[in-house]
């Protein structure tokens, strides 16, 4: 093989051992289409480079690509570096459509491979530099990232959680498949062991996340968008509405954020809002200012609510 069929091959091999936490000869060997002994050589190869490869031998064993002094593959400067992961910190606030979860992921690769003092230096940056994006609910990047990389290596997170009504914190274990961001919040979804079943999570009511040694293997999932969206929008309230829109979808979508409300599309120009509320007036006003023609599905009591929302603002009408 030339020297530039190596070089790729050692990129290729330097991109495998970043993607996931720990690789057999074997797996590199299947992905590269080489030979056990050829992994090996090339192992060295980046070692010489002065990319911290480590091996470990027996059942279960393999490569595992460590922190070290150079920042593959691109080999950046201290400054560089410092200033590259400042940016996809701030980025992976998902201010940007499809610019947060890229730059988490970026900030994954590149946390995994920095020293501990550019870490320290650029959570001093971090730490002294407020921005103004809205409303959102501030998540720690070290914990985006941890998270990050447990859904990327497969790994169970064990963590303190909050519950919605008074707060309560209990211990969970889960296998995490995908992190959700909206507008203003953070979402996990993952495999709640304990309680057997699929489970949306805040990120905000997270408190001492760690990752554990435990592997396992992916299961099955829904959607995670679709997933988190149902949780968000109907688990946590009093009351599930579903109500009936003259419009088109992609109309109401403009209206009503994601967080807030699922829309479904129905048949002759017609179109479903599923919202969830603990205060049937509120949603009654919403449902109202929007302005379409409307038939309320469910709940029965909304539409009580909405009777005495026309007796007031009739009232309040007629006042003038």
């Amino acid at each position: 093989m030339t020297a530039e069929g190596t070089t790729e091959r050692v990129l290729r091999l330097l991109s495998l051992l970043q993607r996931r936490l720990s690789w057999t000869a074997t797996e590199l060997a299947d992905e590269l289409g080489v030979t056990d002994r050829s992994v090996r050589r090339d192992v060295e190869r980046l070692r010489a480079l002065g990319y911290p490869v480590h091996a470990t031998a027996g059942v279960g064993g393999g490569y595992q690509l460590g922190a070290g002094t150079r920042l593959p593959p691109l080999l950046l400067d201290d400054e560089e570096a410092i200033a590259t992961a400042v940016s996809l910190r701030l980025a992976s606030g998902g201010t940007v459509a499809g610019a947060g979860e890229a730059a988490l992921r970026a900030l994954t690769k590149l946390d995994q491979v920095m020293p501990p003092r550019l870490r320290a230096e650029v959570r001093a940056v971090h730490g002294a530099t407020d921005t103004l994006v809205g409303s959102g609910v501030e998540i720690d990047a070290e914990l985006l990232v941890t998270l990050a990389r447990a859904c990327r290596d497969a790994v169970r997170v064990r963590f303190l959680y909050a519950s919605v009504r008074g707060g309560e914190e209990r211990e969970r274990t889960v296998e995490p498949v995908r992190m959700v961001a909206t507008s203003r919040r953070w979402y996990l979804m993952a495999y709640d062991v304990d309680r057997d079943d699929w489970r949306t999570f805040r990120l905000d009511r997270m408190r001492e996340v760690g990752a554990t040694t435990w592997r396992f293997r992916p299961r099955e999932h829904p959607d995670p968008v679709a997933f988190v969206q149902r949780g968000v929008t109907e688990a946590p309230y009093r009351y599930l509405a579903r109500v009936r829109l003259r419009a088109r979808p992609e109309q109401v979508r403009e209206l009503v954020p994601p967080q807030v409300g699922r829309v479904e599309d129905d048949r002759d120009g017609w179109c479903v809002l599923v919202s969830g509320g603990d205060d049937l007036g509120w949603i009654a006003m919403h449902v109202a200012r929007m302005g379409f023609e409307a038939e309320i599905l469910d709940p029965p009591e909304l539409r009580e609510a909405a009777a005495r929302l026309a007796r007031s603002l009739a009232a309040l009408a007629g006042a003038g």
